[in-house]
C-alpha cells in the first residue's frame, strides 16, 4: 500500500519565499567595515537574493557551477547563502584565515566559476589572484572605494538582472553548497551539501532538542559564514523568520557584547576562545552590559573547558555545547540536560554539560574498537562512527581520499569517545592525538580541560612526545595568564587530583601563545614539529 501523501521538494527555495511572505518586516543587522550598522528587512532580503540568482544565471552560470565567496558576516554574503544554490548553482565559501596558497589550491580543486568577494579583502586576493583562472570576479563594495578593473560591482551585477528571475529545477539532491575541511593532516577536502540535508538539518534546529530556534529569535553566528554554514544558522534563521544580526570583521569581545546588548540577541554561537574572550571582558566590567535573559552561547570547534562553562553561568549565561564536523553540516549533538538529570547535584549536572551531548533526531552514533561495538558505559573508548541524513558519504573529487564508510554505511570521524548510560558521548581525543603510554591510553583533551581549569593558566594543549621505554609521554604546552605564575611542580600536583599517576605529563613547556587552526582549534602538528625533536 502507497501513502497518500504528495511529493514536495526540500529545497531552499521554500526558505526564501517563506521567509518573504511571513516574515519581510523583521529586520538583518551587520557591523560594516566602518563599524556603522546596515538594517534591512526580510523582504529586502528576499528581492536582492532572487536579483543576485537572476544576475549569475543571466551570466550564464548552469546548474552545478561554483560560486566562491570570499566574504566576512554581513548582508550580501546572506544573499549569496539562498541566492547562489536557488539559482541552481553551489555556494562555496572559502575559509579566509588559510594560507594563500591553500585557498588557491582550493578555488582550482573546486572548479569555480564566479568570486564575490568583499572590497575589505582585495589585498588577501592579490595574494593569489595570479593562481586562479576564475570566469568572473564580483567585488562587494562596502567601503566605496573604487571597484579594481578585474573585478565587477556588485551593486551593478545585480542591477543587470531585472525582474524576470525563476527558479531552476531543483532536485533537493542537488548540491547547493560546498565547504572544505581546514586540511591540518593534508591536502583540504571537499563536502557537497544537497539542498535536502540543509532543509532537514534547519528542521532539526528548530527543534528544542536541536538548537530551540524560532521567529521568536534574534541570532548571532560569530562563527564565520566561510566555516561549515556558520553552523546552519543563516539557514534555519531564514526558514523560521529569526532576526539575524552580523558582527562583520569585528569579534572583538566588547564589539560582540555591545551588539548583543543593543539588538537583543537571544542566541549567538561560537568556539571557546571567543567565549573565553567575552568571559574576560564581563568579568572586567561586570556592570556594563543588560543583556537578554533568555541569551543562550552555542559553544562548538572544540570542547569547552570547565573553567569557561563556569565562568558563563557565572555571569547567568547558558552555555549550550555542541558537537560536529565539516562533514556533518555540522550539528549532530547536542548538550541538553535531560529533565530528570536537572534534579542531580549540580556538579554532576556539570559534568554532563561538559560532554558532547546525545545525537539530534536522525542521527546516529556508535563507537567502535575494531570491528565490535564498545558498551555505552561511559568509559570504554573507541573511534566514534555516525550517520545521518545530513552526513557526507565521500568527499569532492578526491579518489585519492581513504575510503571514510565503513562497509555497513556509516561515517568514520577519527575522534575517539565514549558514549555513557545515558546516550551522552565524549569526545576524548582525536585518534591522531591520543598517547599511547606502556600500552594504555592518554586523552590530551581531558588532560588540556583540567590544566585550564587552573586559576593561573590561560590556554593549554597536550601533545605526545616519544619515550624509549613507554613509547609515548604526554608533554604540556602551557600559556600563564597575564601577571600569574605557576611553575611545573604546581601544575603536576593540581593534575593529580584528577588522574593517575602515569597520566600526568613528564614535561612543561610555557610560551606566549599557542597555534590555532582556521577552526580555532590546537594546531597539535605545529606543536608537534616545535616541541618534539625527530
Amino acid at each position: 500500500m502507497r501513502a497518500t501523501m504528495m511529493i514536495f521538494p526540500l529545497t531552499l527555495s521554500h526558505l526564501l519565499e517563506r521567509a518573504n511572505d511571513l516574515y519581510g518586516s523583521v529586520e538583518i543587522v551587520s557591523r560594516m567595515p566602518d563599524r556603522s550598522l546596515h538594517r534591512y528587512t526580510y523582504a529586502d532580503f528576499y528581492r536582492r537574493a532572487r536579483m543576485l540568482a537572476g544576475a549569475l544565471e543571466k551570466a550564464g552560470l548552469k546548474k552545478g557551477d561554483r560560486v566562491a565567496t570570499l566574504m566576512w558576516n554581513h548582508y550580501v554574503h546572506l544573499e549569496a547563502y539562498l541566492g547562489v544554490p536557488v539559482a541552481g548553482g553551489v555556494l562555496h565559501t572559502l575559509n579566509l584565515r588559510l594560507h594563500p596558497t591553500e585557498v588557491a589550491y582550493i578555488i582550482r580543486h573546486a572548479g569555480d566559476r564566479f568570486l564575490i568577494v568583499d572590497d575589505i579583502l582585495l589585498p588577501l586576493l592579490e595574494k593569489f589572484r595570479d593562481q586562479i583562472d576564475v570566469e568572473k570576479i564580483i567585488v562587494v563594495p562596502l567601503t566605496g572605494q573604487p571597484v579594481p578593473s578585474f573585478g565587477e560591482d556588485y551593486e551593478q551585477f545585480l542591477g543587470s538582472a531585472g525582474d524576470t528571475f525563476s527558479y531552476a529545477g531543483l532536485d533537493e539532491n542537488d548540491a547547493a553548497v560546498m565547504c572544505y575541511t581546514s586540511g591540518t593532516t593534508g591536502k583540504p577536502k571537499g563536502v557537497v551539501y544537497s539542498h535536502r540535508a540543509l532543509v532537514l538539518h534547519s528542521f532539526m534546529l528548530g527543534l528544542k532538542d536541536g538548537l530551540g530556534i524560532s521567529s521568536e529569535d534574534a541570532g548571532m553566528p560569530i562563527v564565520p559564514m566561510f566555516h561549515v554554514n556558520a553552523w546552519g544558522l543563516p539557514f534555519v534563521s531564514v526558514m523560521l523568520g529569526a532576526k539575524q544580526v552580523f558582527p562583520g570583521p569585528f569579534l572583538d569581545a566588547e564589539n560582540l557584547l555591545d551588539l548583543m546588548e543593543k539588538e537583543r540577541v537571544t542566541f549567538a554561537a561560537g568556539v571557546p576562545t571567543i567565549w573565553f574572550d567575552v568571559l574576560n571582558k564581563l568579568d572586567e566590567k561586570p556592570d556594563r552590559w543588560d543583556l537578554d535573559p533568555d541569551l543562550k552561547l552555542l559553544i562548538g570547534g572544540a570542547a569547552p573547558p570547565e573553567s569557561l562553562i563556569r565562568g558563563l553561568e557565572r555571569h547567568r549565561l547558558q552555555a549550550v555545547h555542541g558537537w560536529g564536523m565539516t562533514e556533518t553540516t555540522p550539528v549532530a549533538t547536542v548538550s541538553h540536560l535531560k529533565p530528570h538529570l536537572k534534579e542531580r547535584p549540580a556538579e554532576e549536572q556539570l559534568a554532563y554539560k561538559l560532554k558532547q551531548g546525545t545525537p539530534v533526531p536522525f542521527v546516529e552514533i556508535r563507537v567502535m574498537d575494531g570491528d565490535r561495538e564498545v558498551p555505552w558505559d561511559g568509559k570504554t573508548m573507541g573511534e566514534l562512527q555516525i550517520r545521518g541524513p545530513w552526513v557526507t558519504a565521500g568527499y569532492y573529487n578526491r579518489p585519492d581520499a581513504k575510503e571514510v564508510l565503513t562497509d555497513d554505511g556509516w561515517f568514520q570521524t577519527g575522534d575517539v569517545a565514549t558514549i555513557d548510560p545515558e546516550g551522552y558521548m565524549k569526545i576524548t581525543d582525536r585518534t591522531k592525538d591520543l598517547i599511547k603510554s606502556g600500552g594504555e591510553w592518554i586523552s590530551s583533551v581531558d588532560l588540556e580541560n583540567e590544566l585550564m581549569a587552573h586559576p593561573s593558566v590561560k590556554e593549554a594543549a597536550v601533545i605526545a612526545m616519544p619515550h624509549p621505554k613507554w613509547q609515548e609521554r604526554p608533554l604540556a604546552v602551557v600559556v600563564l595568564k597575564e601577571g600569574k605564575k605557576a611553575g611545573k611542580e604546581e601544575l603536576r600536583a593540581f593534575l593529580a587530583s584528577k588522574f593517575s599517576k602515569w597520566w600526568l605529563p613528564d614535561e612543561f613547556v610555557f610560551t606566549d601563545s599557542i597555534p590555532r587552526t582556521s577552526a580555532g582549534k590546537f594546531f597539535k602538528m605545529e606543536l608537534r614539529k616545535k616541541y618534539i625533536k625527530g
